[in-house]
């Protein structure tokens, strides 16, 4: 049930639905990932915003949803524990699946930065809370909120051994080895679209 559900969750199609809002279809344009990144270069990150709060709360909810099915010991700020580890992290690898390989958007997902941020968030708080410090800090030194938010992101395994098992802290990174593979994917395709010979298509409209 937790991966079903955490599935469907993942596979709402926020940044299409957002992006058509606004006449445009965010796998047709720039990178063609549909996330918030690419959604902000066309609109501004104000418009782009419930693209931010909807793959980030996909992730949450499916974590939530995973704490739900099984029997994890987790307080509001305590990382989760207990037999019922298996199912969070299901639901949130599901929900991270969901957004990368969406049914309701014909497969064609984005990269689940966020999704799996979301669902970090329940997985582990304080290494989640120590991650948005560094995210902020990074990003104000650095002037850059994507410098900044990957260094946050690929800095959350060492923040989480602080406060939970080895054994949770390789769950995670088996989490983020969908994050390595989609992008992966995107760069092969990248690399086939540049191509000699190859007609470029129009964006839609």
């Amino acid at each position: 049930m937790p991966v079903i559900g955490g599935y469907l969750l993942g596979s709402i199609p926020v940044a299409v639905l957002v992006g058509r809002v606004h006449g445009f279809d965010p796998r047709s344009v720039g990178d063609r990932n549909p996330g918030f990144w690419n959604v902000m270069q066309r609109v501004g990150g104000r418009s782009a915003a419930p693209v931010f709060a909807g793959d980030l709360l996909k992730g949450t909810a499916a974590g939530l949803l995973g704490l739900a099915a099984g029997r994890a010991r987790k307080g509001p700020l305590r990382p989760v524990a207990g037999d019922g580890v298996l199912p969070v992290y299901a639901a949130v690898g599901a929900a991270m699946a969901g957004h990368a390989w969406p049914v309701f958007a014909g497969r064609k997902g984005g990269r689940c930065v966020l999704t799996f941020a979301g669902g970090f968030a329940v997985i582990c708080p304080p290494a989640f809370g120590l991650g948005l410090g560094l995210l902020a800090a990074t990003g104000v030194g650095g002037r850059s909120f994507a410098r900044g938010a990957r260094v946050a992101v690929f800095s959350l395994p060492a923040l989480q051994l602080l406060f939970a098992p080895a054994a949770h802290v390789a769950g995670t990174g088996a989490l983020m080895s969908l994050i390595g593979l989609r992008f992966g994917q995107a760069a092969l395709a990248d690399r086939a679209d540049r191509r000699p010979g190859r007609r470029e298509e129009p964006p839609a409209r």
